[in-house]
């Protein structure tokens, strides 16, 4: 419909994209309530109950329906900020994932890999800002895969 693309697979006028998907997208905390939804809070991930009448029946027993709640080792957390950021076109900060986790920015990109992939146009770079082209999008799998360490997955 001609609405520029923001997100691998939304589009939207500036200033009109969907700031609820943001939230998701920038790794920023967010609640999931209903039946199946997940959360991401405080360094913690959470999901509720899928099926709706075991998540109303957890509400009515307990006051909520989470079913698990675990805390994310901060490998964890920073290889899912990276998972979700590089969907946007707008890309990461690593600079600012790399003071939020207290990691060195080296340990969080594969910069060979990235000059690679950079060097053929399917990531961009600005300062601090790390992205994915629209040219990589369609590949955007297969570069996270070589982007993100495979110690920082591991560990």
């Amino acid at each position: 419909a001609g609405l520029p693309a923001y997100e691998i697979s939304n589009h939207a006028r500036p200033a009109e994209q969907s700031r609820h998907n943001l939230a998701y997208w920038r790794y920023q905390d967010y609640a999931g309530i209903g039946p199946g939804a997940h959360g991401r809070r405080g360094g913690k991930a959470t999901q509720r109950h899928r099926k709706p009448e075991n998540w109303l029946e957890a509400v009515t027993r307990e006051g909520h329906g989470v079913q698990e709640q675990r805390s994310l080792a901060r490998n964890e957390q920073v290889v899912e900020a990276l998972l979700m950021g590089l969907r946007l076109a707008d890309g990461v900060d690593v600079g600012a994932l790399a003071r939020r986790f207290a990691l060195a920015r080296d340990a969080m990109i594969d910069w060979k890999a990235f000059r690679l992939h950079h060097g053929i146009g399917l990531v961009w770079h600005d300062r601090n800002r790390i992205g994915v082209t629209p040219q990589g999008m369609p590949l955007l799998d297969a570069l996270l895969e070589a982007l993100v360490p495979g110690e920082l997955v591991a560990g």
